[in-house]
């Protein structure tokens, strides 16, 4: 090894010594340090600025975070959690997407709600996350809950039914992201809160028109590539490569998939399931969430859209069930008028922030 790659893996090892924390009031306290020493910290693709914007004003107040795949059902999600908790806007305004100046991801924020649309695949999920727990850190978030809601294709589950994630296993079946990272191979558990994949579990009724189900998750890189038997390659082997994934995980794992069904494929959310517990000490919970949209042995989906679309609304009412459970539980008042704080900082920062975000179209 030449001397410059020792100095890359020398850099590589301190960086990745950098513990999590938090601070005495809770609030998160990042791993890396420079973060804090920074002139303002430009969130380019949500078009915001810890300079700019007073972020502890605009989301200080923020207890769940939910994510999804595209800024239409993130904003439908908006409107109806919006309902659901009782939080009303003034008359004559309406929800505003926080980041359209990004033209990248959509936010909307509904009292302690974040709805967020996180795009698709991993590249995409880990852009956003990096930048919405740097949000939580300079807004003085204390203890948010994150919720992926999306759909999934399912291993012997019929469709529309839901899964809630309790492990992530990539397309090895390991339970862990490989990252490189500095020359220097990473793994990054893939665990989430199970104790709060239970109570999601325990929320549904015996009068939902679903099953819902707890179980492990297998993660691609590729929609295609790594799951489906319709990309242009289309392997024919699909079925026994998967089956020899399977084979050589746990026994646990085997017995999900063979026994109890539990096991799906969802379209590469590991970043978030990452992210997320490398930074357990940040955030304590966090969890996936997806409804069934067809067996991943099959070609194509086949359902018809109203199907799919009420499909899609399932994962979004359970996680409701949750949030007004907790808000009621806490004691938590939601206004019913938001405030309006003097949320911009500084009009000249602002205007770099909203250049430095539109400059990478």
């Amino acid at each position: 090894m030449s001397g410059f790659e020792n100095k890359i893996q020398a850099a590589a090892e301190c960086w990745l010594q950098v513990p999590g924390a938090r601070y005495k009031d809770g609030c998160v306290r990042l791993r890396n340090p420079h973060i804090e020493l920074m002139d303002q910290d430009i969130l380019y693709h949500l078009a915001l600025g810890s300079g700019s914007h007073d972020l502890q004003a605009m989301f200080g107040d923020v207890k769940y975070v939910c994510m999804g795949g595209t800024p239409k059902r993130m904003e439908q999600f908006a409107y109806f959690i919006m309902n659901e908790i009782g939080f009303k806007l003034p008359a004559g305004t309406t929800l505003l997407d926080i980041s359209q100046y990004s033209y990248r991801y959509s936010m909307y924020k509904v009292g302690p709600v974040l709805s967020i649309s996180h795009g698709m695949g991993i590249p995409s999920v880990g852009i956003l996350l990096h930048e919405i727990i740097k949000l939580m850190y300079h807004a003085r978030v204390k203890d948010p809950i994150f919720f992926r809601l999306g759909t999934c294709g399912g291993i012997g589950i019929e469709g529309g039914n839901i899964v809630i994630t309790e492990e992530a296993v990539d397309g090895m079946g390991r339970p862990f992201l490989e990252l490189p990272i500095l020359g220097k191979i990473v793994h990054r558990p893939a665990k989430l809160d199970r104790d709060l994949a239970m109570e999601l579990k325990d929320l549904a009724t015996a009068d939902d028109p679903w099953e819902t189900h707890v179980g492990k998750t297998m993660c691609t890189h590729d929609f295609y590539e790594g799951l489906k038997q319709d990309s242009v390659f289309g392997s024919a082997l699909f079925n026994n490569a998967v089956r020899a994934v399977i084979k050589h995980t746990s026994t646990y794992f085997i017995e999900l998939h063979v026994n109890a069904s539990r096991l799906r494929c969802v379209f590469a959310f590991m970043a978030l399931l990452l992210l997320l517990s490398d930074n357990i000490q940040a955030f304590q919970k966090s969890v996936d969430i997806g409804c069934s949209g067809f067996d991943e042995f099959g070609l194509q989906v086949s359902s018809t859209k109203e199907v799919l679309n009420e499909w899609q609304n399932r994962p979004q009412m359970l996680v409701a069930r949750y949030i007004k459970k907790h808000l009621e539980d806490d004691k938590i008042a939601v206004e019913l008028s938001p405030p309006s704080p003097a949320t911009v900082k500084s009009p000249k920062k602002m205007r770099i922030v909203r250049e430095e975000s539109q400059s990478y179209e």
